[in-house]
């Protein structure tokens, strides 16, 4: 069992920033791929980004890129999500997940095994 726990989220103006943490529980987390996945009200759950085991491979969707950018820490059992340059369609809940054993495609929900209760993220204009 994983148990994810996010903080950092908040309120902000247009252009500014936030640092979305969730740490991790479990002697293994090094073995995992994390997820940050968002959903903004009336809108389905979509995929953020994305960060492989030992960090050297990264990936997000396109309207984050050059924005946003995930990282870990695996003494920490944390990973990240730094946000600049927010934007009001950015305000959404913000979840991290864990892919452990589930197989399939980074940017899919359903490959994921474990989730965050969600931080919620407000960007003002």
């Amino acid at each position: 069992q994983v148990q994810l726990v996010e903080s950092g989220g908040g309120l902000v103006q247009a252009g500014g920033s936030l640092r979305l943490s969730c740490a991790a529980s479990g002697r293994t987390f090094s073995s995992y791929r994390m997820g940050w996945f968002r959903q903004a009200p009336g809108k389905e759950r979509e995929f953020v980004a994305s960060i492989f085991r030992n960090g050297g491979s990264t990936f997000y969707t396109d309207s984050v890129k050059g924005r946003f950018t995930i990282s870990r820490d695996n003494a920490k059992n944390t990973v990240y999500l730094q946000m600049n340059s927010l934007k009001p369609e950015d305000t959404a809940v913000y979840y991290c997940a864990a892919q452990v054993s589930r197989l399939g495609t980074v940017v899919a929900s359903s490959s994921y095994d474990y989730w965050g209760q969600g931080t919620q993220v407000t960007v003002s204009s």
